[in-house]
Formats: C-alpha cells, structure tokens, sequence
C-alpha cells in the first residue's frame, strides 16, 4: 500500500484547507434548530464554500449530489440533504470536505436539536471522545493499529457499537487515499505512522448493534436496527512537532 506523504508546503496548503472546513462547519452547525431543513443546511454550506475560494469535495464525487452529507438519528453517514425538518429530540450529523489550492481535507461532527435524550447525549460525547483518543495516539513511530484500538476501547468500554463497515482514510490530493483506517484493530499493527502522513480520523459509533445497511438511494447508510448513530472526525497531519489537527 503507497501511502501519499505530503511536504511541509503542502501540508501547509492542506491547513488553509482545514481552517475553511472548520469555519464553515462550525457556522452550519449554528443553524441546526427545530424547524430548519437539511437542504437549507447544506445550500448555505455550499454558499459560504464557494465564496471562501474553495470547492466542495463531496458534490459530484462517485455523482453524489450535494455538497455536504446531513445524516439524522439512525443514519450513520452520508445522509443525502433534502426538505426533512430538523424537530427537537433529533442528532444530526454534519459532515464536509474542502477542496483548496489542490488538497482537500474533511470534518465532521453530531449536533444535538434542542434537548435530546440521556442516551443520545452519552453518544455524541463518548463519539468525539473516540475521536480525541485516536488523533492522541498518532505519533509519528507509533502504528495505525494502535490509533484504531484508542478508538475502539473508548467506544466499547462505554457499551456502544464499533460502525465496522466503514472507515476512516487518507486525504490530500485526492478526497480518500490510502491507508484505510477502521475504527477498531490491534496494537503495534498496520502502517507505521510517518512525518508527512495526512489522515482523516472518523469514529461512527451506534448506541446499538453496528451493522448496517444503505438505503435505496445508494448513500445514506442507516443502523440496521435502527439505534442511534453518531460521527465525528477531523483530518490531521504527522509533523516534525507532533500531530496536528488541520481542521480545528
């Protein structure tokens, strides 16, 4: 497996890329209330995209059709946006990529509507703290099998499920490069991280089982037994300093 290391230049390219994501995904956030639509959040992400210089990484790529994915409740990812209103009680997963100077990077995050429940806050905190964990554990000599593992342990030992089916990945030239990274595997296994390594670190988490399926539209993939999902991630970059989230 080639593993695309990026340069200091490049790399630095790839922050500006990631400050944009992160403004963008942040505003977006703000606008998830009762009564907004998911296409109403993703015609304005594309807006403020456009107007930062950028493109979005996600519209027309493998021909989807928007240029974020909404995912709510059940839906683990790549929720198509449409005219669905946000109601109180509902998590909603925001995901987006940037594509800027030549790089893209990519977030995401799970946000609450209103007051939601005991369980769906557990979720969305214990997802980002898997998220936390895992870009603690990217060191450069460490392996990815060791990153995989921070994540899983954290999802596992709070009694939710590990999403198997997808992964995290390498970004940079290309939206998804190698290496593939679950969020679950072994210690000392895997790649071993280096200098230059740019990643996207995504746990997907369900409050239940972790299979899955994808609906009729070809995108959205929903929990197969209908338990709640949540998904955070941030793509970072091994440097000579440590790693470093690019967009936070």
């Amino acid at each position: 497996m080639k593993i695309d290391l990026k340069s200091e230049e490049e790399i630095a390219k790839m922050r500006i890329s990631g400050k944009i994501a992160s403004r963008i995904l942040k505003e977006i956030k703000n606008m998830v209330k009762e009564g907004v639509t998911t296409a109403e959040i993703a015609s304005m992400a594309e807006k403020l995209i456009l107007e930062a210089g950028a493109k979005p990484s996600f519209k027309g790529y493998q021909h989807y059709p928007a240029a974020i994915c909404v995912s709510l409740n059940d839906e683990v990812v790549h929720g198509i946006p449409k005219n669905r209103v946000l109601k109180i009680g509902d998590i909603v997963g925001l995901d987006l990529g940037v594509y800027y100077q030549g790089f893209h990077t990519d977030t995401a995050l799970t946000c609450p509507v209103g007051r939601i429940s005991p369980e769906a806050r557990k979720l969305l905190k214990v997802t980002e703290k898997a998220l936390k964990k895992g870009i603690s554990a990217c060191r450069e000599g460490k392996f990815l099998g060791d990153v995989q593992f921070a994540i899983q342990k954290t999802i596992e030992k709070a009694g939710f499920g590990v999403i198997r089916d997808l992964v995290g990945h390498g970004v940079g030239k290309n939206l998804q490069e190698a290496p593939p990274i679950p969020n679950y595997g072994q210690p000392g296994t895997g790649p071993r991280l280096e200098r230059g390594m740019t990643l996207a670190i995504e746990p997907m988490v369900s409050s239940g089982d972790w299979h899955v399926k994808v609906l009729p539209d070809g995108w959205t993939v929903v929990t197969l037994d209908g338990s709640l999902s949540a998904h955070f991630e941030h793509t970072v970059a091994i440097t000579a300093r440590g790693v470093e989230i690019l967009t936070k």
